[in-house]
């Protein structure tokens, strides 16, 4: 009975020691990681900060490489200094940062998009009152800050898609940048349309490149492309909208005055898959 005894605590002591053990590697690393940031990736200027990899950069694939199997505890540490740099607005800080956790880990998708959002959305509003705001910075000068980041944006987007298996999301969040920031509707149609081609595709990302082809002009392609469309969807899914999707066919026959005998006839059966 003694000799069991002795036995479980020696098991029992030698697993609180591993754990200890495990705890103060994790503990290590971080504090490396934190500790040799700014040397191994020193902050950037705005125009620069997305430029390479962060891999190629010196002493940073070593460091990679004794993270091992921590660089998912060390990114969320980093993200975390991320985030308190950006309460604080610090933008070389911030896009070191961005650079430095998708570099440790790049698997998370969160990391990617959240990052793009970042450098399209908050770091030019940011420049912008460093500068004294909008109403005493021209509309010129803003618009160059506000495409040199959104450009920024799409080269995290681009290296994402490099490393994540599901783009879906992604060519959404390009489209919006692309249309929102950009103003390029014909380069947000177009990715639009590749997120729809994505298996699992969303139907809005259908529906939006249909409308954006109207914007463009190109009505007899938006209605081609919505003929096309309504037999695929699923009558009883909410997101298909197959309604919606047939009212708009019925307003472009109006707008390129086509006969009753050239309109779409509705009644042919739903396909499944995705032919367009």
């Amino acid at each position: 009975m003694q000799r069991l005894r002795s036995r479980w605590q020696s098991a029992l002591f030698a697993n609180v020691k591993s754990r200890l053990r495990t705890l103060l590697i994790a503990v290590g690393a971080l504090a490396l990681t934190g500790a040799l940031l700014n040397r191994v990736w020193p902050a950037a200027p705005a125009a620069t900060a997305q430029r390479g990899t962060l891999s190629a950069s010196p002493g940073a694939g070593a460091l990679l490489g004794w993270l091992g199997g921590f660089r998912a505890l060390a990114a969320d540490f980093l993200w975390i200094r991320m985030y308190a740099g950006w309460e604080q607005r610090d933008l070389p800080g911030t896009q070191t940062l961005l650079r430095a956790v998708v570099a440790v880990d790049p698997r998370p998708l969160y990391f990617w998009l959240n990052g793009a959002r970042i450098l399209a959305y908050d770091l030019p509003v940011w420049r912008i009152d460093a500068e004294g705001g909008y109403d005493a910075v021209p509309e010129t000068r803003r618009r160059v800050i506000e495409i040199e980041h959104a450009r920024l944006a799409l080269v995290q987007i681009t290296a994402a898609r490099r490393v994540q298996s599901d783009t879906i999301a992604l060519w959404i969040e390009q489209a919006h940048i692309e249309l929102n920031k950009l103003g390029d509707v014909g380069a947000a149609a177009a990715s639009y349309r590749r997120a729809w081609e994505e298996k699992g595709g969303p139907y809005y990302a259908a529906r939006i490149y249909a409308e954006l082809l109207k914007r463009q002009g190109r009505n007899a392609e938006a209605y081609a492309w919505l003929c096309a469309l309504y037999p695929q969807l699923p009558r009883d899914d909410e997101a298909a909208d197959a309604p919606l999707v047939l009212t708009r066919i019925r307003e472009l026959e109006r707008t390129l005055r086509l006969t009753p005998e050239q309109a779409f006839r509705p009644d042919a059966p739903a396909t499944s898959g995705r032919s367009l």
